[in-house]
């Protein structure tokens, strides 16, 4: 397995990252939360990047086609060339691939729904200087398990959680933590778009740190022989300790249609 979460507080030297898939134009990793894909001026201090660590790993040089947001953890797509790159960037883009994630919420939202709401550039994009107005942005979700935990944690005298399977429709900027805000149901860990009082209760109560956001599945056409790819990313470390702990692993292995 690959060195656990850095987010769960581990810092040793890194192990090698887990490869989902690998042929000579294209590689898949099971990205660890608390990892970004490559350097970025809003996290100077970091060391490590995905891109970097893979190079090294292999022994050659791969491009990412998209992206993770660094406490995101799951299927991350690299390719070994430019023209893959391009296609697999273009195919992104225009949502030829399908994208599925799985996220831990507050509350109970309904059982399934889209979430229509344009997003507008957000603090990240401002802090580098991107520019637009708001843009189309699309969220299907699903409500796959539940609970209702004996403990007041915030107003109520228990809390409300539900395990959420996530379709981003299109592919904006952190746009799965802020449409589920926007929903008024937001991913546990979230320090941006969250609440902090939920956070440190289950930093506290189940001595999970990272954000229980993880994208598990990407389904596309290969850009070569156009073979249909799945390229599957199983829960680990504090993210699958917690479905466990909570009673959801039937949801996890087997969700309905």
């Amino acid at each position: 397995m690959s060195g656990g979460d850095p987010a769960d507080g581990t810092h040793e030297t890194p192990a090698p990252l887990d490869i989902l898939y690998q042929d000579e134009h294209l590689i898949a990793i099971d990205k660890p939360a608390g990892l970004l894909v490559h350097r970025s001026p809003l996290d100077r201090h970091e060391t490590r990047f995905a891109i970097q660590q893979l190079r090294d790993q292999l022994g050659r040089r791969v491009q990412p086609v998209h992206r993770l947001d660094k406490g995101t953890s799951g299927v991350l797509l690299f390719a070994f060339d430019p023209s893959t790159t391009r296609v697999m960037s273009d195919r992104f883009e225009t949502g030829a691939v399908d994208k599925r994630y799985l996220a831990v919420v507050r509350g109970w939202p309904p059982e399934h729904g889209v979430i229509d709401h344009p997003l507008s550039r957000d603090a990240d994009e401002v802090a580098t200087g991107a520019a637009g107005f708001a843009r189309e942005a699309r969220t299907q979700y699903r409500r796959l398990a539940t609970i209702d935990w004996p403990q007041a944690v915030d107003r109520y005298p228990s809390s409300r959680y539900a395990l959420l399977e996530l379709t981003p429709l299109t592919g904006r900027r952190h746009q799965l933590r802020r449409h589920m805000k926007h929903l008024a149901h937001p991913i546990i860990g979230d320090a941006t778009h969250g609440k902090g009082i939920h956070n440190r209760f289950f930093q506290e109560a189940f001595g999970c740190h990272r954000l229980l956001l993880a994208c598990t599945r990407l389904r596309f056409r290969h850009p070569v022989h156009e073979a249909a790819l799945d390229i599957i990313a199983p829960l680990n470390g504090a993210f699958a300790a917690l479905v466990d702990r909570f009673g959801w692993r039937a949801a996890v292995d087997d969700p309905p249609n």
